[in-house]
């Protein structure tokens, strides 16, 4: 595979992950899904993982697809979706080579699987997300800004990815690109995205020891 991170392949075999999607994801469908004949409505989620997104949009009752690059994650993601009676296509597939024909998802979301590469796989990844939207597919992706405690920790791969950091909730999880605003308006404009909407999120943890910086940001094709 092109841009999945074996290191994630570890990371589901030995811990368990969350069960439900974080909020900012259910106010993007809601806000651009919930009116429509949600049987018609095809989504998304790359870089599933375990399917937490996937569980929340197949149990709305949308026409939901998913896929990750880890077969263990697939794996637990279809046993969840088995246990509670609810359907979504999942697959093990590389976000830089999705298995999907052109122009055929009204949405697409993206929880924190972008920013788990290096520049280049990126680009290659936003290309395959507008590729598989459908013209005025709406596209939301969430990831890390470029600040908080974890920021510049472990292995400097290029300008603003590390490997192996050191410091956080990020430790020891493989390869994390840090964006900036700027950025992301360039390589989502870049990969043909308009209307580019950035909205950001900043949280403690471990008794504010730990400061995370995440973006939202928002896209049409």
């Amino acid at each position: 595979m092109d841009s999945f991170d074996p290191a994630w392949e570890e990371i589901f075999q030995n811990q368990e992950w969350g069960r439900y999607p974080g909020e900012e994801v259910i106010r993007f469908v809601a806000r651009n899904f919930y009116k429509g004949d949600r049987t018609r409505i095809k989504l998304l989620d790359a870089g599933c993982g375990t399917g937490a997104v996937t569980w929340y949009m197949a149990r709305e009752g949308f026409d939901v697809y998913a896929f990750d690059g880890s077969e263990t994650a697939v794996l637990k993601a279809r046993e969840r979706m088995r246990e509670e009676g609810l359907r979504a296509r999942i697959c093990v597939s590389d976000a830089a080579g999705m298995p999907y024909s052109d122009c055929f998802f009204d949405g697409l979301v993206d929880s924190a699987m972008i920013n788990g590469n290096t520049v280049q796989n990126i680009k290659m990844i936003l290309q395959e997300c507008f590729r598989v939207l459908k013209p005025g597919g709406k596209f939301f992706s969430t990831g890390l800004f470029k600040a908080g405690m974890t920021y510049g920790t472990g292995e400097k791969l290029e300008e603003n990815t590390y490997r192996e950091i050191t410091a956080g909730n990020l430790a020891h999880r493989g390869t994390v690109h840090f964006f900036g605003e700027q950025e992301i308006q360039a390589l989502w404009s870049e990969a043909g995205f308009r209307n580019i909407v950035i909205d950001s999120i900043e949280r403690t943890e471990q008794g504010g020891q730990n400061r995370i910086s995440y973006y939202l940001a928002e896209a049409e094709k």
